[in-house]
């Protein structure tokens, strides 16, 4: 399984569009993408709730702690938050130890609230972790013995009786809303393919669940059976990395063929490389390699698949045997 991270606001869309169908939930939520090459009167003329409420801006850029970094603002207009994406756009921002341009931001409704929860599933290799708490928002980690968890295996589903224990101080005039809520995420996330998902927080607006911050992995080896449910999806680069001039070359050439070509350098120095045909074994070859200690000493992930022809082979081969050798 490969976890890519995807950005805020496709989670968000891919969350309301599914979760309606799954769940006859229906999510109120609004969002807005913002870029270099946005026009912000073109921006309001197709989301016209723009120019009518107050608005939240923040970077879309696949990094946590935005709002105790201060990139978070608050209570805006369509003005003021055109002044905060030009004073930011393209500046390099530290994050983590990685340094970068901010280059992408989401624009939503600022929602007053006063409760804040925090709900998180992870796949793992056996089932699936689900994770709430009634003390979400920013000092969820000090917070963290207040979090509830449960481990659902592959073959269960996740039943009014197996969502309890994460729900069951909660009060009685709530409880049915937020646990109906965390099924139908949960059913999302299954159908979906997702690896990871969070909210942190999500409220109650008019009593139903608003997601306001939120966070997403698709596993995109799904990619085939789910490009129709996922829509024009895009899989940023992790912050702050750049890709080497070889795994741009591969890049170029995977666009261009209906096979997939796929490399990335993990450690330059390391002693084991590999170049695995299928996706699936090439993902079970670099698990392989953790699983027995050597993870460290793993040079790259490499994989070719969907019946690549004789020249996109060994063009590929050639670079990745070029790499290993300056490498060395």
């Amino acid at each position: 399984m490969a976890r890519k991270k995807i950005r805020e606001y496709h989670s968000k869309r891919l969350l309301k569009e599914h979760l309606k169908r799954l769940a006859s939930i229906d999510l109120q939520i609004l969002s807005a993408q913002v870029t270099e090459s946005t026009d912000f009167t073109e921006l309001t003329d197709q989301h016209p709730w723009l120019s009518s409420t107050r608005l939240v801006v923040k970077p879309d850029m696949l990094f946590g702690k935005r709002g105790k970094s201060g990139l978070v603002a608050l209570n805006l207009d369509i003005a003021q938050v055109a002044e905060f994406v030009k004073a930011r756009l393209g500046v390099e921002v530290e994050m983590g130890g990685c340094k970068a341009p901010i280059t992408t931001f989401i624009v939503e409704p600022f929602v007053p609230h006063d409760q804040e929860f925090y709900l998180s599933i992870v796949s793992e290799r056996l089932g699936s972790t689900i994770s709430f708490s009634e003390c979400g928002g920013i000092e969820i980690e000090e917070n963290w013995d207040k979090v509830k968890t449960i481990f659902l295996p592959t073959e269960k589903p996740l039943t009014p009786e197996a969502c309890a224990p994460l729900i069951a101080i909660l009060p009685l005039e709530i409880r049915g809303t937020i646990g109906d809520f965390i099924m139908g995420v949960f059913a999302v996330f299954k159908d979906l393919d997702f690896s990871f998902l969070e909210m942190n927080p999500f409220t109650l607006v008019n009593e139903k669940p608003y997601p306001l911050d939120m966070r997403g992995e698709l596993d995109d080896t799904a990619a085939f059976k789910n490009f129709n449910k996922w829509g024009n999806i895009e899989f940023p680069l992790p912050f702050g990395r750049i890709l080497s001039p070889t795994e741009s070359f591969i890049h170029s050439l995977d666009d261009k063929t209906s096979a997939s070509l796929k490399f990335t350098i993990l450690n330059p120095k390391g002693r084991i490389w590999t170049m695995v045909a299928g996706g699936g074994a090439s993902v079970i070859y670099a698990d392989t390699v953790g699983d027995l200690g050597y993870a460290s000493e793993l040079g790259n992930y490499a994989e070719y698949s969907g019946a690549p022809n004789e020249e996109e082979v060994l063009q590929y081969a050639r670079v990745v045997i070029d790499v290993k050798i300056i490498s060395k």
